[in-house]
């Protein structure tokens, strides 16, 4: 599907093997493109975040095209850790997605297992028509419906930059050996 805006590509010098650290600025303005291009192309009467991190970008979608924000979970984690090789659907589709344009979003998009399954969970309750959108996509991955950015960066999150141990903020363990 053509895309109405031009996508971006990550900044010169951000190759494969380096970190592209992104903005909170940056993150809003890719929620801001997110959302034109849905407005522009699809009329959603929900939006449904996939949990953890791809509630963030999907409740910001939700708030500047002015509609319900909804979220249900999938992962591979428990608490910090990787515990399965598979995602999994930890939390139901909203049910009030049944009959309705929905828009899943996520923060990001790789192999597609996530979307995928979201987008199982979502259509198992009959929605009039679902669309996908993530801030990301690495090339030649899963193409969701609707993505601001492309690139096959390493992505740093402004949320996932540093964590808390111990009461205080610290550089989240992933990234330590890297800076």
């Amino acid at each position: 599907m053509p895309q109405p805006y031009p996508q971006f590509s990550a900044p010169a010098g951000v190759g494969a093997q380096e970190p592209f650290e992104l903005s909170w600025e940056l993150f809003g303005e890719l929620c801001r493109v997110l959302a034109l291009q849905v407005a522009r192309d699809y009329a959603p009467e929900l939006v449904v975040g996939v949990a953890r991190a791809g509630v963030l970008p999907a409740v910001i979608i939700a708030s500047i095209l002015r509609i319900d924000f909804f979220c249900m979970k999938i992962s591979r984690r428990e608490g910090d850790e990787i515990v399965r090789e598979q995602p999994q659907v930890l939390s139901a589709a909203p049910p009030q997605a049944a009959g309705r344009r929905v828009l899943l979003v996520d923060e990001i998009t790789t192999s597609g297992d996530t979307m995928r399954l979201a987008l199982a969970a979502v259509r198992s309750v009959a929605p009039a028509e679902v669309r996908t959108a993530t801030c990301f996509v690495r090339t030649g991955g899963y193409r969701p419906d609707f993505f601001a950015l492309e690139s096959d960066a390493t992505i740093v999150f402004p949320w996932d930059r540093q964590v808390l141990e111990e009461g205080e903020l610290v550089l989240n363990p992933a990234y330590r050996a890297g800076k």
